[in-house]
């Protein structure tokens, strides 16, 4: 099993509200960092939180509504207009690890969320 195999269950334990939870909280840090915001050209974070946040339910085992809505999620594709360098991806890391700390992940799906975000934000590095 890799570890996307592993987190297809999440929402399955814990629900989907832990994942719009760390993502509401994710992107309210965003809103307000110099490094980040800048990334996201849309005026209003709503749309982007609503991808993220229907993406990361999709691929914890919940409802399809990202690939319903926009197809194969295409991540390095989607990613590649912006300049994801590795401050960037450890910036992201460091709001959304925050984030998901707020939140009722249990342990060990704490970890798990964590070490699949971690993979996807490396993965995601393009500079």
């Amino acid at each position: 099993m890799n570890q996307h195999d592993s987190v297809g269950d999440i929402c399955a334990q814990v629900g989907e509200e832990p994942v719009i939870e760390a993502v509401a909280a994710f992107y309210r840090r965003v809103a307000g960092d110099d490094l980040l915001r800048p990334l996201y050209p849309e005026e209003d974070l709503g749309p982007a939180e609503r991808r993220l946040a229907d993406f990361l339910i999709g691929r914890f085992g919940g409802s399809d509504r990202y690939v319903a809505a926009r197809g194969h999620p295409r991540l390095r594709m989607r990613h590649a207009p912006f300049p994801v360098d590795r401050e960037a991806r450890d910036r992201w890391m460091q709001l959304m690890t925050e984030s998901v700390a707020e939140t009722d992940f249990p342990e060990p799906v704490r970890t798990r969320v964590l070490a699949f975000l971690d993979g996807v934000a490396t993965f995601l590095i393009n500079r």
